[in-house]
């Protein structure tokens, strides 16, 4: 990852599921301070945009040094991501497809954004977390670190849990029920209490799909679903008929 706030970034790979990644061997991050590849005593990594306008703009040329600096040390990466309000949406199938690369890197940018040659001289994709803006690219790279390390085998010992989660399948997830039976006055499902794992599985699924049909009802769209998926659809539909 290459930043000017590498302490902001090495804070949170101290812990979670990305420092167990590095102790265990499964990742190797490396955080790279962008003012290291400034040329000028002020080690500056903006200046002021062609044109006027507000805000400052970040450089080129720190950005492509940091970038072939890392080309030179650990080879070519399979692909340099830029975190850009203005990039495709970060999906779970994209954390999939970035978890089977080895070699990523991640630019994070700052002020009004960066040159709008870095992008093509590094053979950068752009990335975006949503239609928001924040400060800066460090805490998006850091989600997608995170969403593509825990898919990356050895890091989260739970691999099912890994498989089981909210858009794996396309859909939101289910409920998720622990001790004690009863809370507040509020029970646990009985059906999850019952022991029958085929039954239990169904009414997973069958929540999983309600709740997608009410807080995402474009995902279901999208998915992938087999006959006993369209058969619980139909269910669901007909017990909310008035």
């Amino acid at each position: 990852m290459v930043t000017i706030f590498p302490r902001m970034v090495e804070a949170v790979l101290a812990e979670g599921v990305v420092s167990r990644g590095i102790a265990s061997g499964a990742l190797d991050v490396e955080v790279h301070d962008l003012r290291v590849h400034t040329t000028d005593r002020h080690r500056s990594v903006d200046d002021v945009p062609y044109g006027g306008g507000p805000g400052m703009v970040m450089k080129p040329e720190p950005l492509v040094r940091a970038v072939e600096a890392i080309r030179e040390r650990r080879g070519t990466p399979d692909a340099v991501i830029l975190l850009s309000p203005q990039g495709k949406p970060f999906t779970q199938d994209e954390a999939e497809r970035l978890s089977g690369l080895a070699h990523l890197v991640l630019l994070c940018g700052r002020y009004e954004g960066m040159d709008e040659r870095v992008g093509s001289l590094v053979g950068a994709e752009e990335l975006s977390l949503g239609d928001f803006v924040v400060s800066g690219g460090e805490l998006p790279a850091l989600i997608v670190m995170d969403a593509v390390a825990r898919l990356v085998p050895g890091v989260v010992g739970d691999e099912q849990s890994v498989a089981e989660d909210s858009f794996s399948s396309g859909l939101l997830d289910y409920p998720h029920y622990t001790r004690p039976a009863e809370f507040a006055g509020l029970k646990v499902p009985d059906v999850l209490l019952s022991g029958h794992h085929a039954v239990v599985r169904r009414w997973r699924r069958k929540e999983a799909l309600a709740r997608t049909l009410d807080r995402r009802p474009d995902l279901i769209e999208r998915a992938v679903l087999d006959d006993e998926d369209r058969a619980l659809l139909d269910e669901i539909k007909k017990e909310r008929q008035p």
